[in-house]
C-alpha cells in the first residue's frame, strides 16, 4: 500500500516510517514538506500522491504554548486535521488520526474507556478534540488516543530526567497527575496492527498507569542513577500555563474487541527503552 505520515520528523513518524516502509511505499512528510494549514497545499500533496492510508501524526503539541497562541492551536490541530479529512474523503482512502489523553478532563477515578465523552480543560486539548471530531463525521476515520511518549528519536521526558539526574542536578516532578508512559515502539506496532482493522476510537498506550514523579524514579532506578535526586511536587507548585488532567489512564478495551493484545507494562518497556539507549 501506499502510505502518507504527517508530522515524520518527529519521534513517532519516524519509528512508523521505518516499521511500515518494510512492507510498504511510505511517504514521510514533516511541517516543511506539507503545510496541513493550507487547504490547497493538503489537498494538492494528497492528490498527486494518491495514498491508500493517512497516518495523521502532525500537531502542535505545546501544551502550555497552546494557551498563548491559541489561534495556533485551532489552525494546526482543528483545521489542520480538517483539511486532512477532507482530502482523504476525496481520494476514498483511510485515515488513522493520532489523539490524546487530555481530551478528558481528569476527574475519573477508574481509566478512561474509549467511549466516555471527551471534555477538555486545555487549549490543546480541545483542539485536539476538534481533530477527533473532523477525523469520526468527515471520512469516518480512526482515532487513536495515547499519551507520554517517549522514544529513541529525538527530546522526551525520560531522557530529560538522565540527563539531569547525571548532571547531579534536584529534579522537581509532579506527583499529582497520572497517566500512562507510552513506549515509542509499542505504540507504532500496534498502529500498524490496528490499519486493517475497522474505524472507530482506540486507546493506545502501555498498560499500567502512575504518576510523572513514580515514572520519573523508576526512570532512574533503571538507569542505576541516584532516585533521591526526584523530589515531589504538586501541580500548583509547579505553576504550568496549563490545566492538566489529575487522572488520564486510559482503558484499551476496543483493542482487545479487534483481537489485539494490549501493549505490555510501562515498567517492561521502560526496561527495553534502557537497555536499547545503553547499547548505543
Amino acid at each position: 500500500m501506499i502510505v502518507l505520515i504527517t508530522g515524520g520528523e518527529g519521534q513517532l513518524g519516524k519509528e512508523l516510517a521505518r516499521r511500515l516502509s518494510t512492507h510498504h511505499k511510505v511517504y514521510s512528510l514533516g511541517k516543511l514538506e506539507l503545510d496541513i494549514t493550507s487547504k490547497e497545499e493538503v489537498e494538492r500533496v494528497v492528490t498527486y500522491l494518491k495514498p491508500e492510508i493517512i497516518i495523521h501524526n502532525a500537531a502542535f503539541t505545546a501544551v502550555d504554548q497552546c494557551e498563548t497562541d491559541i489561534k495556533k492551536a485551532i489552525l494546526v490541530n482543528g483545521m489542520g486535521t480538517f483539511h486532512i479529512a477532507l482530502a482523504v474523503r476525496n481520494i476514498n482512502a483511510k485515515l488513522i488520526y493520532i489523539s490524546t489523553d487530555y481530551v478528558f478532563d481528569g476527574v475519573s477515578r477508574v481509566e478512561y474507556s474509549e467511549g466516555q465523552k471527551p471534555n477538555p480543560i486545555s487549549t490543546y486539548g480541545l483542539s485536539k478534540w476538534l481533530g477527533e471530531q473532523f477525523t469520526l463525521d468527515i471520512c469516518n476515520g480512526t482515532v487513536i488516543r495515547t499519551s507520554w511518549l517517549y522514544g529513541h528519536d529525538g527530546k522526551n521526558f525520560v531522557k530529560t530526567m538522565i540527563s539531569l539526574a547525571n548532571q547531579k542536578k534536584e529534579i522537581r516532578v509532579v506527583n499529582d497527575q497520572i497517566g500512562c508512559p507510552t513506549y515509542v515502539p509499542d505504540l507504532a506496532e500496534t498502529i500498524k496492527q490496528l490499519i486493517p482493522k475497522k474505524n472507530g476510537i482506540y486507546h493506545v498506550t502501555n498498560s499500567g498507569f502512575c504518576s510523572w514523579y513514580d515514572f520519573a524514579k523508576a526512570i532512574l532506578i533503571q538507569k542505576e542513577l541516584d532516585e533521591e535526586l526526584i523530589k515531589p511536587i504538586t501541580t500548583n507548585d509547579f505553576g504550568a500555563l496549563a490545566p492538566r488532567p489529575h487522572f488520564s489512564a486510559l482503558g484499551h478495551n476496543a483493542l482487545i474487541k479487534e483481537g489485539i493484545i494490549p501493549l505490555r507494562h510501562w515498567r517492561d518497556a521502560l526496561k527495553e527503552f534502557i537497555r536499547k539507549e545503553n547499547a548505543c
